[in-house]
């Protein structure tokens, strides 16, 4: 529904409002701590209910889309006065007439999208599918925000002042996703994911060369050495989220033809939380095995996914979704999948 030239901005909302999540969660975590007896988690655990009610009593009003509209009526009209409201203008017809050419396209073919996919001339939208959740999770970004407390204690910080410390990299968080709405339609996604990438990998690589020379075996550094830490962790973070965080949603939801979108979609989600639950059965290991090591780690994924995106990522700032297949076709590399029927 977000129109070409704000809709990195609005999708972008989606992530800001997870990050506020994730940083009121922190601030949960810090308050309950303080609960005499041991049982302030169970608090902290029913409080996920909230959100949840929230959203379960939200779906309820979520309205249906002009493409959903057209998919399964012909009333082009009340499609019409939907665009009109949503986009402030009554100058939609060229959109309309857009949204209506793709849904009839999608209706000459053969409803199996799952089957669509995998044909050649989707192989670029079948592998950002793939790999776009998969590199988000391997930036490090949930090995940091899940076990953001048992880090900052191991290197010294006592347990209030590790909560304390998670809660003011939620902070950055929420404020750096923001900065990335205001500027993410004006300066392109290739640009955020490319700073974003750089910043996380110096963080990286600047937090493992300082584990690795001060923390040691005995488990603590200066208080000096401590601060230097969390606010490269803020810095690597802030990397994050105004760069993979929203724009590893945004991203997938934009690039998908209509006939395939809801295969690439699912596709998409279910890689990235197959991850998410790789990444917290298995970082706690990593980080007590691997020690320093794990930021060398995942700084070397860093690496290997900025190089991606400048090779084999291109621009998709104010196309319409519609157009989409065009940016395929003009690419040095996917243009030669895509030339296939």
């Amino acid at each position: 529904m977000a129109p070409p030239k704000s809709r990195g901005a609005i999708c972008s909302g989606f992530e800001l409002c997870t990050g506020m999540g994730v940083m009121l969660a922190q601030v949960t975590n810090y308050a309950t701590n303080k609960i005499k007896g041991g049982w302030g988690w169970r608090i902290s655990l029913a409080m996920a209910a909230l959100p949840a009610s929230i959203l379960t009593i939200g779906a309820i009003f979520i309205p249906e889309t002009p493409n959903s509209l057209i998919q399964r009526n012909s009333d082009h009209l009340k499609v019409k006065m939907m665009l009109q409201r949503t986009r402030g203008t009554d100058d939609v017809q060229a959109e309309l007439d857009d949204l209506i050419k793709a849904s009839e396209v999608s209706k000459t073919i053969t409803h199996n999208p799952f089957g669509k996919i995998m044909q050649k001339k989707y192989r670029p939208q079948l592998v950002m599918a793939i790999v776009l959740p998969f590199f988000q999770q391997m930036t490090g970004i949930n090995a940091i925000i899940f076990y953001a407390p048992v880090l900052f204690r191991a290197i010294g910080l006592g347990e209030s002042a590790s909560l304390m410390s998670a809660i003011a990299t939620g902070i950055v968080g929420s404020v750096a996703n923001f900065i990335s709405m205001l500027i993410v339609d004006k300066h392109g996604r290739r640009v955020l994911l490319l700073t974003g990438g750089i910043q996380m990998l110096i963080s990286h690589v600047v937090v493992g060369g300082i584990l690795a020379a001060e923390l040691k075996d005995h488990g603590g550094m200066s208080k000096g050495y401590c601060i230097v830490v969390l606010v490269l962790i803020c810095v690597y973070v802030a990397g994050y989220w105004w760069s993979w965080g929203p724009l590893g949603w945004l991203i997938p939801s934009e690039i998908f033809a209509l006939e395939i979108r809801s295969a690439g979609q699912s596709i998409s989600v279910a890689v990235r939380f197959l991850l998410i639950f790789a990444v917290a059965q298995t970082s706690l290991s990593m980080l007590c095995h691997f020690k320093s090591g794990i930021f060398f780690f995942f700084g070397g994924w860093v690496a290997v996914i900025s190089g991606f995106v400048y090779l084999f990522l291109p621009e998709t700032k104010g196309i319409p979704m519609e157009q989409m297949e065009k940016v395929w076709r003009e690419h040095w590399f996917w243009k030669r999948f895509t030339g296939e029927e």
